[in-house]
């Protein structure tokens, strides 16, 4: 995920927002880092309580709706692009790019995107 300082965003694959805010997990620590709230391919936007620091690696975990999947978790590795204030000023807005997508990772991200994500 890509955050361009200009205004423009460029991007290969187009955001969806999602209909559930996923908790993501920090898979080493167990620590709750935000809730997903939008996904492509690429990466990720989290709505999260504290900053997260850029240029970080993480294995990320998520729970997914039992009443749209079989699996019951997603692992993505991703580092942290960027980290802001979000539009509400009590959380920060984090831009994780995703890396290593084996295909059943990318099949679940798919389905995330075509049975969670808001058709518009």
């Amino acid at each position: 995920m890509e955050e361009s300082t200009a205004g423009s965003d460029v991007r290969a694959y187009k955001r969806r927002h999602l209909i559930y805010y996923l908790e993501v997990y920090d898979d080493e620590t167990g620590e709750l880092l935000g809730h997903l709230v939008d996904i492509t391919f690429e990466g990720m936007k989290l709505t999260s309580k504290k900053e997260i620091p850029t240029g970080k690696d993480f294995r990320l975990r998520m729970m997914l709706p039992e009443e749209f999947f079989q699996e019951k978790v997603l692992m993505i590795k991703a580092t942290s692009m960027w980290s802001r204030k979000d539009v509400n000023p009590d959380f920060f807005a984090v831009g994780l790019k995703a890396y290593d997508l084996d295909k059943d990772t990318a099949d679940i991200i798919f389905g995330l995107i075509e049975r969670v994500g808001f058709n518009d």
